[in-house]
């Protein structure tokens, strides 16, 4: 089963850390990262979608993400 992470923040390192994290944990990029410009914040905000295979088993959407093995 392949389970889906869309991980975003600021354009800035904390967004970096986020994105190499989840790589580190098993988590592959899916596609190209986005950007956009916030304007009530006044910043760029920045998105990666990370997909994961994992052992087949049910889907439960309580269960957080980061669960699945």
């Amino acid at each position: 089963m392949d389970i889906y992470r869309f991980l975003s923040a600021d354009d800035d390192s904390s967004f970096c850390h986020k994105v190499t994290k989840a790589l580190t944990e098993g988590w592959v990029l899916y596609g190209e990262p986005k950007y956009c410009f916030d304007p009530d914040a006044g910043k760029m905000r920045c998105g990666q979608a990370v997909i994961k295979q994992v052992a087949d088993q049910p889907y439960d959407p309580d269960r957080k993400l980061t669960d699945y093995e």
